[in-house]
């Protein structure tokens, strides 16, 4: 609905693709900016912050059909996605942080847990804003959207704790300077690009190569988001109980995600008819392979970072999840854009190959990193120390 509002207004496909892109520009930057100083602004005061922030920029977004069409529009469209992007990095990384900080010992299980509602959000979404656009019109999706947004924030208020915690002096190029977490990090991204790709060309080829109505492709989109939601709680608790096989669930879901990619077309080279089925069935794979490999990610380059001196504190948690969020916004920016290239100039099928070969190099690379090191299964994981009831009673109070 987004895109039709602003062709109608005047926009052209290149600004509106570069209306959309901004948002993860901003995002990275956020992610990053706001992660190194998380310690200073404060967890909590981010977290409602960013909320609030984003809740007004939904609702500012979903009045911008009054605008008059042209330049104005355009330029609102601009400022309220790029200030959404900044609070949408406040609210993530202070969210990873905290979590991490609340539950040190049970990161997967907790950030598993939290994937459940990312899977609803892709499930329920699309037909309840579809519903409520035929139903209402343009704006009150997004100021339904915004509202729910805005109750949030007092309710956050009220359950989150105050953390004070030191500032570091450690900063993200530090963390760069670790092959592990770079290969990690080059992981995430081909996950976030495999999605954006996913997400700007996956309707527009079903509805071409198969003829499904748009409700069907809703339908068809149930086969990634679903095993994602089902999936991640599940890995997250067998992450956190065997800490160990880390690394090798990565290798695993790489390699799954590549072949998913490959399939999916499918390849041209492999010379396999297109089917429904098949689509539905990579689809599948995809999800569920893409909630083996990011579950693990980062309570892994939390270890790495620990196991390199960075102190452990709220500060380092904050560095960790800007970079997390940084690494996912330039997969999500480049995804859509690489992948809509290339599905223009040559086609869709090809546009999945190079995704699947993304996957795949991550896993490959990560593979032989493990093996050279010596296999992780024989290294005991870093073990952190599980916070005490008393403690826990006294942070929750």
């Amino acid at each position: 609905m987004k895109f039709t509002q602003a062709l109608k207004k005047g926009a052209s496909q290149t600004v509106v693709g570069l209306i959309f892109g901004c948002y993860a520009l901003c995002n990275l930057v956020g992610s990053l900016v706001l992660g190194k100083y998380i310690v200073q602004i404060g967890a909590k005061f981010m977290l409602v912050s960013g909320l609030f922030v984003s809740s007004v920029c939904t609702i500012l977004f979903g009045l911008l059909d009054r605008v008059p069409e042209g330049a104005p529009f355009i330029s609102l469209c601009f400022i309220i996605r790029s200030v959404d992007a900044v609070g949408f990095s406040a609210a993530m990384t202070s969210t990873f942080a905290v979590s991490a900080k609340v539950f040190p010992n049970n990161i997967a299980t907790v950030l598993g847990s939290l994937e459940i509602f990312t899977g609803l959000g892709l499930i329920l979404g699309p037909p309840i804003g579809g519903w409520l656009y035929q139903s209402f019109g343009y704006e009150v999706p997004f100021l339904a959207l915004g509202c729910f947004l805005f109750l949030m924030v007092p309710f956050n208020i009220y359950v989150l704790p105050s953390f004070a915690a030191d500032p570091t002096k450690d900063s993200f190029f530090r963390l760069f300077t670790h092959l592990k977490i770079v290969l990690i990090c080059f992981a995430i991204f081909t996950l976030s690009s495999g999605l954006g790709f996913l997400d700007a060309t996956l309707s527009i080829y079903a509805l071409d190569k198969f003829k499904l109505t748009s409700g069907y492709v809703g339908l068809l989109l149930l086969g990634l988001s679903l095993p994602y939601c089902l999936s991640s709680p599940l890995l997250g608790i067998i992450s956190d109980r065997f800490p160990s096989i880390r690394p090798w669930l990565m290798v695993i879901g790489g390699l799954s995600t590549a072949t998913g990619f490959f399939f999916l077309g499918p390849m041209p080279i492999l010379q396999i008819e297109r089917q429904l089925w098949l689509l539905v069935l990579m689809l599948t794979v995809i999800g569920f392979s893409l909630s083996m490999t990011i579950i693990p990610t980062f309570p892994e380059i939390l270890n790495c970072a620990y196991e390199y001196g960075f102190e452990d504190g709220l500060s380092t948690l904050g560095l960790v999840s800007g970079l997390f969020g940084a690494v996912w916004s330039i997969g999500m920016f480049c995804g859509p854009t690489l992948g809509g290239f290339i599905t223009q100039q040559l086609s869709f099928e090809w546009a999945a190959s190079v995704q699947g070969g993304l996957a795949f190099l991550a896993a490959f690379f990560l593979g032989v990193y493990f093996l050279y090191q010596g296999s992780p299964l024989k290294r005991a994981p870093l073990d952190r120390r599980k916070m005490s009831s008393d403690e826990c009673t006294n942070l929750l109070s």
